[in-house]
């Protein structure tokens, strides 16, 4: 939707305001109050009502988690269900391995697929060819929007095969899943996966030839990280900083605070303020985890280990979605079905804590139940919450230098500089509204 233009002029002030933003997910605002060529005030707001899961958690079963935390994102489900059955499972003092592992790993690797694909052509891609929407650029990129909806799509589907349907999956539970799929369902995706793998190559070489602003900061990336694995639903929490913490220790480290400007919560590191989450911190913590194929592709679509302009966390999210081709087809491939498709996790008072990658960041979650296994207290942290801060730290750092710019090229690279994180401000698709005041 084009954005909507009103300027009000005097001699001492100048206010811009865009009321509609397509392609960030949620309801909120950004405001930016400039004086001369000073940055007086950024603030992200965030004025979408709050949806208050941790308190719809409480007086549940601990077998209701999945399926209620599911309903937060449309786009990452599997990251809420995944933070949550192992929570669960660590209460019950239970380690889920073998072909239900595998599946979880499948599972997750068709969320990335289809919110990575969403993004990188739909959401974010559009700003960098200076198009409106997907829609808009279609005439033009005919091939390129028809492949990036049927990488899409596969995605989907492969949510569908193994969570029973690709938007808030109703196969997962605690312990692992209600049903497994049959070996021939799973082995006849291998040719999506090839196509996809080829077709995430394509999607590589696009984004990297994009023009780039010059824009670095010096970020605390903070990320999980796996023994052997780029990191999906299991690891320690470490950061570019020397943080190396288990997920036990995350409160200590971390902590949510209320601003007035947001419903949402803005979690900062409790000495060192605002770190980034997502895409750039996996890449950067986890380089030496990605295959010997992703690393090759990431050298050619021109990235160093350590990415530092989150304007090419496009090509960073392609890269990861090659990866997430390929990884899905190494587990195909080697696919048996269990012999059961959960293992038990009979219910006992107790704390328990998981976290998972969802494409946007660590998805935080922290559990306590008593011996019915009813849920007496929920904390959850998305990792758009862990983003907000970062995110205004951006805005006020880029606008310096470019007050120069005309007011609608300096409004659409803000809002191009806010999509470089995605944000999944409610996890649902609305609008953003941005106003630029100049006095």
């Amino acid at each position: 939707m084009k954005a909507k233009i009103a300027e009000k002029k005097t001699t001492m002030s100048r206010t811009i305001r865009a009321d509609y933003l397509a392609r960030v997910e949620g309801e909120g605002a950004m405001y930016i109050r400039l004086k001369g060529d000073e940055v007086r005030e950024v603030k992200l707001k965030i004025f979408e009502p709050p949806r208050f899961f941790e308190g719809f958690l409480r007086g549940r079963s601990y077998l209701e988690a999945p399926d209620m935390t599911a309903r937060i994102c449309g786009i990452c489900p599997v990251a809420y269900q995944m933070s949550s059955v192992h929570a669960m499972e660590q209460i019950a003092g239970v380690t889920v391995d073998g072909p239900i592992r595998d599946l979880r790993r499948l599972l997750y690797c068709g969320e990335w697929i289809e919110s990575h694909a969403l993004h990188i052509f739909m959401l974010h891609l559009p700003d960098f060819l200076g198009y409106e929407s997907a829609i808009h650029m279609a005439p033009d990129f005919k091939a390129e929007v028809e492949m990036a909806l049927t990488l899409k799509k596969y995605g989907n589907e492969l949510m569908a095969l193994v969570g029973g349907r690709e938007i808030h999956p109703i196969n997962v539970r605690v312990g692992g899943f209600y049903k497994a799929p049959a070996r021939d369902e799973v082995r006849g995706f291998r040719d999506k996966l090839i196509w996809g793998m080829e077709a995430s190559r394509k999607a590589v070489a696009l984004v990297a030839g994009l023009e780039f602003p010059d824009f670095e900061q010096d970020y605390e990336f903070v990320a999980m990280r796996h023994p052997d694995e780029y990191p999906l639903t299991e690891g320690r929490l470490v950061s570019s900083r020397g943080l190396d913490i288990d997920l036990s220790e995350f409160e200590n480290e971390f902590e949510e605070q209320q601003v007035e400007h947001s419903n949402a919560l803005h979690c900062v590191h409790r000495e060192r303020g605002n770190y980034f989450v997502g895409p750039l911190a996996r890449y950067a913590l986890n380089y030496d985890r990605l295959s010997p194929a992703a690393r090759e592709l990431a050298v050619k679509g021109g990235l160093d280990p350590v990415v530092r302009n989150p304007f090419k966390s496009i090509i960073v999210r392609a890269v990861e979605m090659f990866w997430a081709y390929e990884e899905a087809l190494r587990i195909v491939d080697s696919y048996e079905p269990p012999e059961k498709p959960f293992v038990e996790t009979p219910p006992r008072r107790g704390t328990g804590f998981g976290c998972s990658e969802a494409p946007r960041g660590i998805c935080w979650h922290r559990y306590s139940i008593d011996d019915d296994g009813l849920i007496i207290d929920a904390k959850i942290v998305p990792p758009t919450s862990q983003n907000q801060r970062t995110i205004e730290s951006d805005l006020r750092e880029y606008v310096k230098g470019r007050t120069s710019l005309s007011d609608d090229k300096l409004q659409w690279q803000c809002e191009q500089a806010v999509r470089n994180y995605d944000p999944c401000i409610s996890c649902a698709t609305h609008f953003l509204k941005l106003t630029v005041d100049r006095g």
